[in-house]
């Protein structure tokens, strides 16, 4: 018997362009093998992630509360933002993945520098299914033109493949087993 397929669910965070969340779909099935539904139920703006000392947003709250929008029918969610957001680490942060809470995030707001249209499009499906491949288990690869490849600048998005290397592709397989 086929295993069910497994669910992740895009959620807007604050208001990114419906459409984006849609033209991540096609891209995380092909790739994952994951079924991508957007939700029914957008949130506001994160204004409790907000930091005032850095004027960008906390991802540990954003996904503390996305995290409460699975339901059984979904393995894992996905929200999409148009906020900066960070970790304490670092000066800013593209997305920011959780396994245990199976909930990552994902924003615009970099990777529109010096993007739109198309190459926008592409460096946030490449983002989403680096996120969505982290819930299922991957690491970070080596190769730059891997998409597990840890992208540093909205350039380094440019640059890497919507698919996975083979490393990850067999890394892949070995955890669907």
């Amino acid at each position: 018997m086929p295993m069910p397929q497994k669910v992740l669910l895009l959620v807007s965070v604050g208001s990114p362009p419906p459409v984006l969340l849609r033209e991540l779909e096609d891209p995380i099935a092909l790739q994952l093998g994951l079924k991508a539904v957007v939700g029914k139920v957008a949130l506001s703006t994160p204004t409790y992630a907000f930091n005032k000392d850095r004027s960008q947003y906390h991802c540990n709250a954003i996904l503390r509360r996305l995290s409460t929008l699975l339901e059984p029918s979904h393995s894992m969610v996905l929200g999409v933002t148009d906020v900066d957001l960070f970790v304490p680490d670092s000066p800013f942060v593209l997305g920011e993945a959780d396994r245990e809470s199976r909930s990552a995030i994902l924003s615009l707001a970099r990777l529109r520098q010096g993007a739109e249209g198309e190459q926008l499009k592409r460096r946030l499906q490449v983002e989403a299914v680096h996120l969505a491949a982290h819930l299922l288990g991957l690491s970070y690869c080596e190769d730059t033109r891997c998409v597990m490849f840890f992208a540093q600048a909205p350039q380094d998005c440019d640059r890497k493949n919507l698919s996975l290397c083979n490393n990850c592709r067999n890394e892949m397989n070995k955890l669907n087993r």
